[in-house]
């Protein structure tokens, strides 16, 4: 049986996660939050105690960490349902220094290859198709403006009950993009083969329907 993959990279907030799981939905395909096993990281770093800029510490927090997700876009740390409590700001805030060292990048990767080996997968993150899955079937890169970025995330936040102000959401995007393109491992960038999308004006319709006739073209070459 062949399976298939949809790569889907771009900055914080630009909408990747949820074209994914529309595209994912829509196709059939398993949804992989990667981002979400980073921030599930970041709070075991902060259940812990440590500092999530420190590789060392990041070491410890790795032998007693556990991730998984299930096909409800649950997200489970060492068994228990941390789907909302991940996306808060304390964890938002400090994920791309947990997600920078690379013996965190190393597992994550390890355990998001092996799923796309069983099963046909749409991925959504910073390194999908420059390092974890460098054959995807369709590779796309999704920007939208920090402005239009965080008004989303605002009123995602505003959706689950998750208290913030659109200005501190604002200054957090635009340190968490200086990070992820200038960390050493695995930097946010659009790798040669993916489709830029910019979808600053799309309506999430709009971005899932694309990305879905941009896979069939693929699939069908």
């Amino acid at each position: 049986m062949k399976f298939y993959s949809i790569a889907i990279d771009g900055p914080a907030a630009s909408g990747k996660s949820t074209a994914a799981k529309g595209v994912s939905k829509a196709l059939g395909f398993l949804y992989v939050d990667t981002g979400a096993m980073y921030r599930a990281l970041t709070l075991h770093m902060i259940n812990l105690s440590l500092d999530c800029k420190s590789a060392a510490d990041a070491s410890i927090a790795l032998k007693t960490f556990d991730v998984s997700e299930d096909r409800n876009g649950h997200v489970f740390l060492n068994g228990e349902d941390v789907t909302s409590r991940v996306r808060e700001m304390d964890v938002s805030s400090l994920v791309s220094y947990a997600c920078a060292h690379l013996e965190v990048r190393e597992k994550c990767v390890a355990i998001q290859r092996e799923m796309a080996k069983h099963d046909s997968v749409v991925m959504d993150g910073r390194d999908i198709g420059t390092v974890v899955l460098k054959d995807a079937t369709l590779k796309i890169f999704q920007v939208a403006s920090v402005e239009a970025r965080a008004q989303r995330r605002y009123l995602e936040n505003q959706s689950r009950g998750i208290a913030s102000s659109l200005d501190e959401i604002k200054a957090d995007i635009e340190t968490r993009d200086y990070i992820d393109s200038h960390r050493a491992n695995s930097p946010l960038c659009q790798a040669e083969d993916a489709i830029l999308l910019d979808t600053s004006e799309m309506t999430i319709d709009e971005e899932i329907k694309k990305i879905i006739e941009l896979f069939n073209e693929k699939k069908g070459r």
